[in-house]
């Protein structure tokens, strides 16, 4: 595409494979000056997670995460937060990660008897999880499910049922957001989109599609790497998620990750925001900085 088509944005990489060993890790934007992300590091969301978690009763918990990028990722930044906190982790599974059948680990994780369990697992396997969670029994011994907001993505979540109501986690993006622009971005997503709602992947490609509109503006239509790349440092502005920037040091996101909680509204559940980090850095980067 670049050599034949003169391609000028390569853009999306939803699917992690696609982008180096993951798209969530906060390697990415290390690994070329010509990248720039729009969407989240998993440590955005599991350090809040972490911090939430230990301030409001929970003090042990079991770590499950998928064995790739992004779950080593959500380990170790969850686990090294949760523990400065005064929290402890029971023990650390790692999830192979074509991997429909949690049931082994979760009886595992149940003999532990932890208050939680952390869990990072790819958008579309949460609702696995969950249903194998409550077949087991682990809701009614009084385990409680936190994690990142990939295992309740938005548009999946109906279809967990019931059983998800309750749960716990921290992103970047739902679409119960309220503000007067979200509400117009899922209006307009599920016309185009035969009633489907937006989850966090649809939002990240909306900020991109902006990133890239907005930098050509700057840069007079020129588009070289280092026109584009300089337009795009500390660019910022109100995305339906609320407001983000681009770090100019990284050329990272930085936006508010949000507490949510499963509830039923109107017949549908939703993640429902009750408590707002502001202007959060990758975790990762921010630390290394220093």
């Amino acid at each position: 595409m670049i050599v034949n088509d003169k391609v000028t944005f390569l853009a999306g990489f939803g699917t992690t494979p696609t982008a180096l060993a993951s798209a969530g890790t906060s390697i990415i934007t290390e690994k070329s000056p010509y990248i720039a992300r729009t969407s989240f590091t998993l440590a955005q969301s599991t350090v809040p997670m972490a911090a939430w978690a230990a301030q409001n009763g929970i003090k042990k918990v079991v770590s499950m995460n998928s064995d790739y990028g992004p779950g080593i990722d959500a380990e170790k930044s969850f686990n090294s937060e949760f523990t400065s906190k005064g929290g402890e982790v029971i023990e650390s599974i790692r999830l192979p990660l074509a991997n429909p059948d949690f049931a082994p680990f979760l009886r595992h994780a149940a003999d532990l008897k932890p208050e939680a369990i952390f869990v990072f697992v790819p958008a579309g396997q949460g609702g696995i999880f969950v249903r194998q969670f409550v077949e087991r029994g682990l809701d009614k011994a009084g385990i409680k499910i936190i994690g990142p907001g990939d295992i309740m993505d938005d548009d999946l979540l109906n279809g967990m049922g019931d059983a998800a109501i309750g749960t716990v986690t921290a992103h970047n993006y739902s679409a119960d957001h309220d503000s007067a622009l979200n509400k117009d971005f899922v209006a307009a997503f599920k016309k185009a989109n035969g009633g489907l709602r937006p989850n966090f992947m649809a939002v990240g490609g909306y900020d991109g599609m902006h990133l890239i509109y907005e930098a050509l503006k700057k840069t007079g239509g020129r588009t070289d790497g280092d026109s584009l790349i300089e337009a795009i440092k500390g660019m910022s502005w109100e995305s339906p998620r609320g407001p983000i920037s681009i770090d100019p040091q990284t050329r990272d996101i930085v936006q508010n990750i949000y507490i949510r909680k499963v509830e039923k509204k109107n017949g549908e559940l939703y993640n429902v925001e009750f408590a707002t980090v502001e202007a959060v850095k990758d975790p990762v980067k921010a630390s290394e900085q220093k």
